[in-house]
Order: C-alpha cells, then sequence, then structure tokens
C-alpha cells in the first residue's frame, strides 16, 4: 500500500460554494499510481465546510447560498457566540451540517466521482480569509 499526503493552501474566496476539484488534484498528482485506493480531503477550519455535488451549472452552487442562509439566518437573538460578527456562528453551524471532510474512492489512477460531481469549498464567512486543507491518498 501507498500514501500521500499534502497541505494545500487556498486562496481567499468570497463567500459561497466554489469547485476545488482541480486544486485538489494538482496539489497530488501521485493519485495516478494508485489502481484502487481513497482519497480524504479535510478542511483545517470551523467556519468553511467541504461537500460533493453538481460541478457543471453555477445556479446550484447559487442556490445552496441561497438554501443555507435561509436554514441558518444571520442576526438571530439567540447567538450567544458573535465576537466575530454575525456571520460568525452560522458559520460554525453550516460547516458542522455539511462537514469537515470528504471521502473519495480510486479507480485507475483517477478519483471516482459521478460524471456532474465536484469537490466543494463552502466559504460561509464574508471575509473567511485563506483556507488549508490536508489531502490525504492511499492505496494500491
Amino acid at each position: 500500500m501507498k500514501m500521500f499526503q499534502q497541505e494545500v493552501h487556498l486562496k481567499e474566496r468570497k463567500r459561497g460554494f466554489h469547485i476545488i476539484t482541480q486544486e485538489v488534484l494538482l496539489a497530488l498528482p501521485q493519485i495516478t499510481q494508485l489502481t484502487t485506493g481513497m482519497c480524504q480531503v479535510f478542511i483545517r477550519h470551523t467556519s468553511a465546510s467541504l461537500t460533493i455535488n453538481e460541478n457543471a451549472d453555477p445556479t446550484v452552487r447559487v442556490d445552496f447560498e441561497t438554501y443555507f442562509n435561509k436554514a441558518v439566518p444571520e442576526n438571530d437573538p439567540g447567538y450567544r457566540h458573535n465576537d466575530e460578527g454575525p456571520d460568525d456562528m452560522p458559520a460554525h453551524l453550516k460547516s458542522s451540517i455539511l462537514g469537515s471532510s470528504v471521502l473519495i474512492p480510486i479507480r485507475q489512477g483517477r478519483l471516482a466521482l459521478g460524471t456532474w460531481q465536484g469537490i466543494y469549498l463552502c466559504e460561509h464567512r464574508n471575509f473567511g480569509g485563506p483556507r488549508k486543507i490536508v489531502i490525504t491518498v492511499w492505496g494500491d
């Protein structure tokens, strides 16, 4: 079994849902050495998250942002944690709902994503700054 790991510093992005599949692939070209394996992508932050979804139609990412803003609104008077602004606590909640990692099978040296699937960086802060992800791949 082979195992590779790389930390990647993603550039700052505006609030929303952004496809980062190519950045993941560029960071670990060793994926091509694996016939069968797994790829885990983990984000090292509590106010951004990762998910896998539609990679073709950008309106899906806009609709994701719309949905999560309705489901987890800012300025809720019940929130106690607001030291960093009205988007802070909602960002933590959205991050927990979506999760901090994705796990993708590797087949024949490629991520076994579906035809219309991509890896999303879900930026939940208005000014989240650069983000760090750790990518680990293992297999045969």
